[in-house]
């Protein structure tokens, strides 16, 4: 089960979609408020949910966002869950006063998608700086254009990190093996997931690409498949 990042589709894997679709039966979804599921309204334990619903069981991989909503399909229904691999993600915002600050934020990004529409959002969202190191011809613009401003604008109300509970006290129940991966150009997502993989605790391993940003999977696809392969076949 492959599950994308805010504003990307089930097309938007790449190199690392293809290469796990040779030996691997993939299973890459749109998320609620997404792509074909632009009309889905669902926060993250919802989409946890549906997800379930969808696949498994089997290995689980999701980029950003889609690592959040891995993560609850994780704590909800581990039965589908055999592996997990959670890329540039996090598990909440403690703090109640930086959380609501992050969900006004989030809230200015909704507004800004329906005002602007789907095009110009794209353009916007991948010129902010935790894109920095993603090259244009990886960003597959074209899988983030198949949805809806008000799918996107949904997402972030119902499941944008604003609105997601803190999950850190809960991550040492996952029994099953966890991989939590990064990009080394990205600091305050290897914070994350250094944190991630102590509250996992020790089924938990933690992998660092070096040379990559944000997202790690489309700006180094060989590297980061020569850290995800041997996890999914061990």
């Amino acid at each position: 089960m492959l599950v994308h990042g805010f504003t990307q589709s089930g097309g938007a894997w790449g190199p690392v979609g293809d290469a796990l679709g040779r030996d691997h039966a993939v299973i890459a979804v749109d998320a609620p408020g997404h792509g074909r599921s632009h009309t889905v309204r669902a926060d993250l334990w919802q989409g946890a949910d549906l997800l379930a619903q969808a696949g498994g069981p089997g290995a689980w991989l999701g980029y950003s966002m889609g690592g959040r909503l891995c993560l609850h399909v994780a704590l909800a229904h581990p039965e589908v869950v055999e592996r997990l691999v959670v890329v540039s993600a996090t598990g909440g915002i403690d703090d109640p006063g930086e959380r609501a600050a992050r969900r006004a934020d989030d809230e200015d990004v909704a507004r800004r998608v329906e005002r602007d529409g789907l095009e110009e959002f794209v353009r916007w969202w991948l010129g902010r700086p935790l894109f920095a190191t993603l090259p244009a011809e990886v960003a597959a613009v074209e899988h983030r254009l198949g949805g809806s401003a008000a799918g996107l604008a949904h997402s972030l109300r119902l499941a944008g990190p604003g609105n997601q509970e803190p999950l850190w006290g809960r991550l040492g129940t996952l029994e099953m093996p966890v991989l939590v991966v990064a990009g080394a150009l990205d600091p305050p997502y290897v914070a994350r997931a250094e944190r991630l993989a102590r509250c996992i605790g020790p089924n938990a391993s933690l992998a660092v690409i070096g040379g990559a940003g944000h997202a790690c999977h489309l700006e180094r696809p060989d590297a980061f498949l020569q850290t995800v392969r041997p996890f999914l076949v061990t």
